[in-house]
């Protein structure tokens, strides 16, 4: 990475930072949350109770072929239109990819409408860096391809991934909006992080996508990934289930995202990859603050999780199994702390918890070892 991409300054040093949705309504409520328990690395919340934040239509704004009629959204190719539309998404694309200043104005930015949260974080953390606050990085998200075209379908339920025409267009639309939020961001004059949000990723190797190429998949994800890095961001993929590990690490992302707390054993299982992978400067977003069952938030402490960071971290460190030097120190300064999905559909006090234990536990891993 070139050292003058503000990117390349960012050092994760397990500091706190959370994921994509918040179940509050209003966008004071959550930046006043946000920044209350994680300053160094505030987000833009998606706030799940706007039907328009949803995870198809925030992200499919302005393709062609693609309707949204009742609260429904999904992709018809047979209209008359859309060979012409088409071709003009494509043209708007080659100009955007050439001279990116055209990004603002083209198909490829996210409205105000759909995401409020992105462009109040901008406005936030302007007031936080005027006020002489120093912030790390700032966060974005997205949703990413294969979610997206696993999860839009044809009028007659066909999935828009086995359709060619659609597919492309949709990786192409990714990207150019990934590079499009990157650069927003960016205004911040912070180091921005980018996550590509993709649960649908915990479906690989079923019965339903046993025709999906790994190698095709990895190619699309490496093109929205690609894009957002050519804007200057660091770009995670966050997956909040399993999935194929090995898969996730060879690719270009520079963040894995994953739910430590249920899942540390699948990711760990991959040691040779996951070395490699923190070799060459990847960053591990441990998400190990439980978010999907109400009781694991309610009897876990700042204090359990760190023992449980320490056991999990303790199968990476010391020179026998491949990572040479690796300790907590070095671990921790390649980490960030997060939980281990949004909280969005969680009830208010329980989000409220998973918040405070991500701020209390990114500051005792800190204070104890950096």
């Amino acid at each position: 990475m070139s050292h003058d991409n503000p990117s390349s300054r960012f050092q994760a040093n397990g500091l706190a930072t959370l994921i994509g949705s918040l179940p509050v309504t209003d966008h004071r409520e959550a930046f006043s949350l946000i920044f209350e328990h994680t300053p160094d690395i505030p987000l833009w919340p998606q706030l799940p109770s706007n039907p328009k934040e949803g995870m198809l239509s925030q992200f499919s704004e302005g393709m062609p072929g693609i309707v949204e009629d009742d609260g429904r959204t999904y992709f018809d190719i047979q209209t008359e239109t859309f060979a012409d539309e088409m071709l003009a998404y494509f043209e708007q694309y080659l100009a955007s990819l050439e001279d990116p200043s055209l990004l603002p104005d083209s198909p490829f930015a996210v409205s105000r409408d759909r995401a409020q949260g992105l462009f109040a974080l901008k406005e936030a953390v302007a007031v936080e860096i005027a006020a002489g606050k120093t912030v790390a990085a700032v966060k974005g998200q997205m949703t990413g391809p294969f979610t997206l075209l696993t999860g839009l379908h044809d009028r007659e339920g066909r999935a828009a991934y086995y359709e060619p025409t659609i597919r492309e267009m949709v990786v192409k639309g990714l990207s150019l909006k990934g590079a499009w939020q990157v650069q927003l961001l960016s205004q911040s004059q912070a180091p921005v992080i980018l996550f590509i949000d993709e649960p649908a990723l915990a479906g690989l190797g079923s019965s339903a996508f046993l025709s999906v190429s790994l190698e095709e998949l990895g190619q699309e994800l490496n093109e929205v990934i690609g894009a957002a890095q050519a804007a200057g961001g660091l770009v995670g993929v966050h997956v909040c289930a399993n999935t194929d590990w090995e898969f996730l690490l060879s690719t270009s992302l520079d963040i894995v995202s994953f739910d430590a707390y249920g899942f540390f054993d699948k990711l760990v299982a991959c040691k040779e990859a996951l070395f490699s992978f923190l070799n060459r400067g990847g960053i591990i977003a441990w998400g190990i603050v439980p978010t999907s069952e109400k009781e694991y938030i309610e009897q876990e402490t700042a204090e359990s999780l760190l023992a449980r960071w320490e056991a999990q971290a303790a199968q990476l460190v010391g020179s026998d199994n491949g990572g040479g030097a690796w300790d907590y120190k070095s671990l921790l300064q390649q980490t960030l702390i997060t939980p281990s999905c949004g909280t969005g559909s969680l009830p208010l006090v329980h989000a409220k918890k998973v918040l405070a234990l991500t701020r209390d536990l990114s500051k005792l891993l800190r204070d104890k070892y950096l």
